[in-house]
């Protein structure tokens, strides 16, 4: 059997994925970049030579494989101008392979992959077509997208701060590994918080605010599973704000959310609760390449 393969080399992520040529993902295999203990994030220089070192590990997590067709990741978003030299790593490594083997390569947004793979996994690609509003959430990007006909608009996000350099940014204070998402859902699982005003206007919020709200917090001995909880609870009503205010203008359009932050429990428990939204599974919302595949496939079909 053929299948097809999926690349995406992100800002923290090396990641391949296999997909059947009836849209199945057989395997989605990833290594995180190494980042220094107590750092908070990584030079594009130093991602870029991390890529290089983990690509073939990652093929060898995949297996022999006879391949027919790629998808990658090429540029981070749907916007004339994206451009991020970590994804080069990843268009280097499937054009040169497609050129070998004499097969399709497809070039696609990191951002792309992100909702493509989350339709999959949410049981949503009967969307696939259609018009909903996503999210998309990581380390890297607080963005919101109406989808049309295929078609991505970027109608809001963060001014500052994305979601995800929030949390990793209380997070390494706190004294957490980077990236910190999972650590930090754990600790606030024992945590208490009293809510802050947030900061939200239409689709667009701020960020910034909560790590400097955070850091008072600590500074003046608010425990480490209380100052957690409230980053989270932060994040969850500025998400909220703005997905009220998304419904109140296009109406009950699907909400879909993707993105690494969007694996978090109690904010997927409240989304899908409140508003019944798409949630990815955790291997599908971090980043992955099951997207790029899955695309690939789309183009085949």
């Amino acid at each position: 059997m053929s299948y097809i393969l999926g690349i995406d080399t992100s800002n923290y992520t090396t990641s391949m994925a296999l997909c059947t040529k009836d849209g199945e993902i057989i395997s989605n295999q990833k290594m995180l970049l190494p980042v220094k203990e107590g750092e908070r994030g990584l030079r594009q220089s130093d991602a870029v030579f991390a890529h290089t070192v983990n690509l073939p590990e990652v093929a060898k997590m995949l297996g022999k494989a006879d391949i027919c067709t790629i998808g990658y990741s090429a540029y981070p978003r749907d916007n004339q101008g994206s451009y991020m030299p970590c994804f080069l790593c990843g268009k280097a490594y499937a054009e040169s392979l497609a050129a070998l083997l004499d097969i399709p390569c497809y070039a696609f947004s990191h951002q792309r992959g992100h909702i493509r793979a989350a339709l999959y996994s949410a049981h949503a690609e009967h969307l696939l077509g259609k018009e909903y509003l996503a999210f998309h959430l990581s380390g890297g990007t607080t963005e919101v997208l109406h989808v049309k006909n295929g078609n991505i608009e970027l109608i809001g996000g963060t001014n500052d701060l994305t979601a995800g350099q929030a949390i990793d940014r209380v997070g390494v204070m706190l004294g957490l590994k980077f990236p910190c998402g999972a650590q930090l859902e754990r600790l606030a699982e024992n945590g208490t918080f009293k809510s802050a005003k947030i900061s939200v206007n239409g689709y667009s919020c701020n960020m910034s605010g909560l790590e400097n709200m955070a850091a008072k917090l600590y500074k003046n001995g608010e425990p480490k599973e209380n100052v957690a909880a409230f980053t989270i609870d932060f994040v969850l009503r500025t998400l909220d704000k703005m997905t009220e205010n998304l419904i109140s203008d296009f109406g009950d359009l699907p909400l879909v959310y993707s993105g690494g932050v969007m694996s978090n429990k109690r904010i997927k428990d409240h989304f899908e609760k409140k508003y019944g939204a798409y949630f990815a599974e955790p291997a599908f919302s971090s980043d992955n390449a099951a997207g790029t595949a899955l695309l690939a496939y789309d183009e085949l079909n």
